[in-house]
């Protein structure tokens, strides 16, 4: 049988069509829903635009009914509760270089362990927020860099930013990664959500993204469900160095990606601001107590879906 694997970054992409309902699934928990991810994006993949709204639930409905539940007995969901589920779902397209992928990885490390974060976790209810890191490019190519993972201080901090900064995207191997597909990051970032294994107050999917959609489904179908289902989609939007002043990133994803409770995309203007836009973000989204960790400033504008520039 041929060998459906795609290599990138030292590592092996499948064809998510070849999955099973009887595949043998990791150990790892947080990484049983990867049967789930790989039919989404499948049906991602191979219907393309002709997929309406309604089969996208059903499709999506029909891969949760399918996957295998064995491991989730396994899991101590008590052990899981959180304040907040952040998935951090992180662009590696074909149209993602060395410097961006850098930006992107370190940036999401730094982040996660700086001071603010890890006051807001300790501030919270329970002191302890759930994240995942997956990349993602045309439907089907997607790829987890951390699973679930149990974040209740600066240790665990620290070995899930080394996790990602191992693990992360680099930028290299480029080839044949393929388009930007949006709607399918945002799916299979909805549908790690709904398979969280434990309690979160709040549920958020965070997007990193360098352009629009370009690849697979729509994207206002994949939104709309995800906020039907009560997520958050944020976003932080990666501006090229010659774009239109006019058509700015930020603002196709103010007005098209973003959704739900206090949404908000930022948009910074250079490799430092990135890292200082994403601080902010995160801080934003993990804390529970909404008016003690942000500026008077940040939060009046916050009550709605906004382009916050970090300059």
């Amino acid at each position: 049988m041929a060998d459906t694997r795609y290599p990138v970054h030292g590592e092996a992409f499948h064809d998510p069509c070849r999955y099973r309902p009887s595949a043998r699934l990791p150990a790892e928990a947080g990484n049983f829903i990867e049967t789930e991810v790989g039919m989404v994006e499948c049906l991602h993949g191979r219907l393309g635009s002709q997929l309406d709204g309604l089969l996208r639930l059903a499709a999506l409905a029909a891969a949760a009914f399918w996957a295998p539940t064995a491991h989730t007995a396994e899991v101590d969901v008590a052990m899981l509760n959180v304040d907040v589920a952040v998935v951090f779902a992180v662009d590696f397209s074909s149209s993602i270089d060395p410097k961006i992928a850098d930006l992107q990885r370190e940036g999401h490390a730094a982040a996660l362990t700086s001071p603010e974060i890890i006051r807001a976790i300790s501030q919270n209810y329970l002191g302890c927020i759930g994240v995942t890191y997956f990349e993602w490019s045309s439907p089907g190519y997607s790829r987890t860099v951390l699973p679930w993972t149990r974040v209740c201080g600066l240790e665990d901090a620290e070995a899930a930013a080394s996790v990602i900064r191992k693990n992360g995207d680099t930028g290299y191997f480029r080839r044949g990664r393929g388009g930007t597909s949006v709607s399918a990051a945002i799916d299979v970032g909805s549908l790690l959500l709904d398979r969280f294994p434990g309690n979160a107050m709040k549920k958020v999917i965070d997007i990193s993204s360098n352009g629009e959609n370009n690849d697979g489904l729509p994207v206002q179908p994949s939104r709309l469900n995800a906020i039907a289902k009560g997520y958050t989609i944020n976003a932080i939007a990666i501006p090229a160095d010659d774009e239109d002043p006019k058509q700015p990133l930020a603002s196709y994803f103010a007005r098209s990606v973003i959704g739900g409770s206090r949404a908000f995309v930022m948009s910074p203007k250079g490799p430092r601001d990135y890292v200082t836009a994403l601080r902010r973000k995160l801080v934003t989204e993990v804390s529970m107590n909404f008016d003690a960790h942000i500026g008077a400033t940040a939060a009046a504008a916050l009550l709605s879906p906004m382009v916050a520039d970090i300059r």
